[in-house]
């Protein structure tokens, strides 16, 4: 896999491997979602004011990605009780991956130094991919901001298949 200094996959990449728990109980591995576009986003924390309307963006526009048969997976750090009142509070329509060691964060470069009025710290780095049906990153935005980010992963991934 090629790198970039935080070790994030680059488009053209294979989509690293992984196993987690989703909220409703069961594991989702990433290779069994081959054959189908998938949304993976990374965020740091349940119930916080962006991750909530990050979250409530994909839900709404969750018809979208539901038509262009596009997966929607949310991963953070968080217990997977936590993903389930996060999800319940707010309607969300898509699983929530618990990566709570953030071995799979790591992996896919969300996982890292963050600075944050001036301090440096370990945390979750917002930041979304887009899986092609062949397993490979087909768009990457390694440093998400909340606002009209949806729409652009919407619009990108219309733009790939269209293409396809």
């Amino acid at each position: 896999m090629a790198t970039n200094a935080r070790n994030t996959p680059n488009v053209g990449d294979a989509a690293p491997d992984f196993t987690l728990p989703a909220d409703n109980g069961a594991d989702v591995k990433i290779a069994a979602l081959r054959g189908s576009w998938v949304v993976v986003y990374f965020y740091p924390r349940d119930n916080t004011p962006g991750c909530t309307t990050e979250a409530c963006d994909f839900r709404d526009s969750y018809t979208g990605f539901g038509d262009a048969r596009a997966i929607v997976l949310g991963v953070s750090g968080d217990s997977l009780a936590s993903h389930g009142r996060f999800r319940d509070k707010y309607a969300l329509p898509f699983r929530l991956l618990s990566d709570v060691d953030h071995a799979m964060m790591t992996a896919w470069g969300a996982w890292g130094e963050k600075t944050l009025y001036g301090k440096t710290s370990m945390g979750i780095i917002r930041s979304t991919y887009l899986v092609s049906p062949d397993g490979r990153i087909a768009a990457a935005w390694p440093k998400v901001k909340v606002k009209g980010h949806v729409s652009a992963v919407l619009d990108e991934l219309a733009r790939l298949r269209g293409a396809a």
